[in-house]
């Protein structure tokens, strides 16, 4: 029986570490089926879920500090299941960008977090505005929303908060 686990695996960023991790879970018969690699700074990390036999999870399990060694990453390991996918969700994307200061994450996700609306996807950055080289802060995340709550109301309510806060925001139906 398929089973699953989750690696977070971080370390100094150098070519080859994508190879290397991915043909060590495909040399204890594990396949990768979902993943998200950057790099921030000057770090590399990544989190990948992978499935495999309970067989292929033990020996994961058990090779990990050997496999952290050799790699010269730190890696964790955490055994998960299926998502419970319990209702009809809606996925929904929202872009921002404004000038960079302290707290905007914090304050879309507490936005989101208490109308218990999901964030199943965030990628944050900053970049210079061109001719004023000022820094910018975009956001992207992928919001899961339940059938039943109004799209419209919350739109209208984001873009409102947004608005205060001078964001520049959308929040379109994922495609």
């Amino acid at each position: 029986m398929e089973q699953l686990i989750v690696i977070s695996a971080l370390g100094t960023d150098r070519p080859g570490i994508v190879e290397a991790l991915s043909r060590a879970i495909l040399d204890h018969r594990g396949n990768v089926l979902d993943s998200r690699m950057t790099v921030l700074g000057g770090e590399f990390a990544v989190l990948m879920l992978v499935s495999g036999s309970a067989e292929t999870l033990d020996r994961l399990e058990a090779d990990r500090d050997r496999l952290a060694a050799e790699l010269d990453l730190l890696i964790t390991l955490k055994r998960t299941r299926p998502r419970d996918l319990q209702g009809a969700a809606l996925p929904y994307e929202v872009e921002v960008v404004a000038m960079d200061n302290p707290g905007i994450v914090h304050e879309i996700a507490n936005f989101f977090s208490s109308r218990k609306i999901n964030i199943d996807d965030l990628h944050t950055g900053t970049y210079a505005a061109p001719h004023t080289g000022t820094r910018m802060f975009s956001l992207h995340l992928v919001l899961s929303m339940k059938a039943e709550q109004s799209v419209s109301e919350l739109r209208e309510a984001f873009l409102d908060f947004c608005e205060t806060r001078n964001l520049d925001a959308s929040m379109t139906p994922k495609r």
